[in-house]
């Protein structure tokens, strides 16, 4: 049996004692107390739900409207814009799937990007799309992470021609897919870019024996744990060492940066934006 996936949510249901099952692949929480409790206090205050483990698709077109009606089983015709509607989806052999948002949107609405691992069409997509709306894009949302990109670029500039080699180590949970991170990369790329992009990367030197490239930038991924992110740029000379770290101790880091990153977006022309626009508005 394949290892469920979790939400980032995961640790906030377990603490509450969710009693959690398996849901389309997903450790999801069933109930905390019980059916009944829990149904009142939604009628008397307020209610969660996770939808975290959701995708979400856009249907553009002039027939989308008509693509979705087809689709699911609730009507659409008279869905406003920025309205959400909940629905089920049916499937061709008539059975359903649940847990679908249907929502409208007409109107020009920026938007913060957060996702890694895009494939190369997908981002040639987001920069069409930059054409027509403002939209941000940061492969880590922490404002520390995005500030010591900045910093790293003119370290960079003194510490290479000086004949310093530079090395990457980021850390992250055991749950975690890709490696290295897209954080990793981004801060390689900072620095590279002020370097000309003279350099190239090393993700595994064990395949073969000989000695470090001047011009390589090598980058190593640990899987472990509960680790939330960490992220250590060295630079080592001959007979010194200078680090540079960054540590998040909870996702909260990422929240907070996508809320900043939202507020300097709104009422901006369409273009791409980088959380290095947000970091430079702040100064």
């Amino acid at each position: 049996m394949n290892e469920l996936k979790r939400t980032c949510l995961f640790d906030v249901h377990e603490k509450l004692n969710a009693k959690m099952f398996e849901f389309a692949g997903w450790e999801m929480p069933l109930e905390y107390t019980s059916a009944v409790k829990e149904h009142e206090h939604v009628r008397k205050s307020a209610g969660l739900f996770d939808v975290s483990h959701m995708g979400e698709v856009e249907v553009k077109g002039d027939k989308a409207k008509d693509f979705i009606q087809y689709l699911i089983t609730n009507d659409v015709s008279n869905l406003k814009s920025d309205e959400i509607l909940y629905s089920p989806m049916c499937y061709e052999n008539g059975t359903t799937v649940d847990d679908l948002l249907v929502y409208s949107v007409e109107k020009q609405i920026p938007v913060v990007l957060c996702t890694t691992g895009l494939s190369e069409e997908q981002l040639e997509k987001v920069k069409e799309a930059s054409a027509k709306v403002a939209i941000l894009r940061s492969a880590n949302m922490s404002l520390g992470i995005n500030t010591l990109m900045e910093l790293l670029k003119k370290a960079a500039q003194i510490f290479a021609p000086a004949g310093f080699d530079m090395e990457i180590v980021e850390k992250h949970h055991n749950q975690k897919l890709d490696a290295p991170s897209g954080t990793a990369l981004a801060l390689a790329d900072s620095m590279n870019e002020a370097l000309d992009n003279a350099y190239e990367y090393k993700y595994d030197r064990s395949q073969e024996r000989q000695k470090r490239d001047k011009y390589e930038i090598g980058i190593s991924a640990v899987r472990g744990g509960s680790i939330v992110g960490e992220h250590e740029v060295i630079f080592a000379g001959q007979d010194e060492v200078i680090e540079f770290k960054h540590t998040a101790y909870s996702k909260a880091v990422f929240a907070k940066g996508a809320v900043e990153a939202a507020k300097y977006l709104a009422g901006k022309p369409a273009g791409h934006y980088e959380m290095s626009d947000v970091i430079k508005a702040t100064m």
